[in-house]
């Protein structure tokens, strides 16, 4: 990887990479194997919306954590915001997986009782009065303008904790968005190995921005798709827009060769 590859060589590189670690077998050790744990569709994006937004840290740990955090729940997390009650909250009071403490923990409960009272599907909170009659290739600000919008409505109940506003990244704020761009990979991408859940059909895959953690930017910067300095939004959109060029029909399939690159091939 210290020699630039031309762009089949890259595609043919990354195409191996990702069909190597897009399989069922990277289900077990990641947080994506939460929801697996769920067949009804709010369950699948009530689980994963909590997976993403707690996966920092050991892949161990935030299992972990996400599965103390569902056990709360009965494992029933869409019946649990649908129907529970206030003394229903107590055992949130003692729940913890780093920064994010019992207070972002019921605020993002109340949120989601919220929202789910008059919606189906959670995926309304990032598509509602956004223009998807674009094309899917050229609208390349679709997922910003999605991103934007979830923060304003997730935040929208009075009396919102400022602390919780950390958890829960925007462009506007011109964070990468890591974790919610996962979240939408998980929910949109679709394909016969089994990992993400394709279970959005709104948001094509075509429109989606490449996750950057740590791994992913190391990885990318050594295969030249990533030339600016730092890790930000512009940056995110770099990466994807090269990504891009090389399937454009599904540029975040190669999230499985960058991630897996930079975890399993130091």
């Amino acid at each position: 990887m210290r020699k630039k590859l031309q762009p089949d060589q890259l595609r043919d590189f990354l195409n191996e990479k990702a069909w190597q670690y897009n399989n069922k077998n990277f289900i077990e050790f990641d947080p994506i194997s939460i929801p697996h744990r769920f067949s009804l569709k709010q369950d699948i994006e009530i689980a994963a919306f909590f997976a993403a937004t707690l996966a920092w840290g050991q892949r161990v740990t935030i299992i972990n954590k996400c599965n103390e955090l569902l056990n709360m729940m009965d494992n029933r997390p869409y019946d649990f915001l649908s129907n529970h009650q206030s003394n229903d909250l107590k055992p949130f009071l003692k729940f913890k997986h780093r920064t994010f403490n019992a207070t972002d923990t019921l605020y993002f409960i109340e949120s989601l009782s919220v929202f789910y009272k008059t919606h189906t599907s959670l995926e309304e909170a990032f598509v509602q009065n956004l223009d998807l009659t674009q094309p899917a290739a050229t609208d390349v600000f679709l997922i910003e303008q999605a991103l934007i919008q979830f923060n304003k409505l997730f935040f929208s109940l009075p009396d919102v904790p400022q602390r919780t506003r950390k958890h829960v990244s925007t462009p506007a704020r011109k964070s990468a968005c890591k974790r919610l761009n996962m979240f939408l990979r998980w929910m949109v991408r679709q394909d016969a190995c089994g990992v993400d859940f394709g279970i959005w059909k709104k948001i094509s895959p075509s429109q989606l921005v490449c996750p950057c953690d740590v791994h992913v930017e190391r990885v990318a910067r050594k295969l030249k798709l990533i030339s600016r300095k730092g890790m930000d939004w512009q940056t995110a959109m770099e990466l994807t827009t090269n990504l891009r060029k090389l399937n454009a029909a599904d540029p975040v399939l190669y999230d499985f060769a960058l991630f897996g690159v930079g975890v399993m091939e130091r």
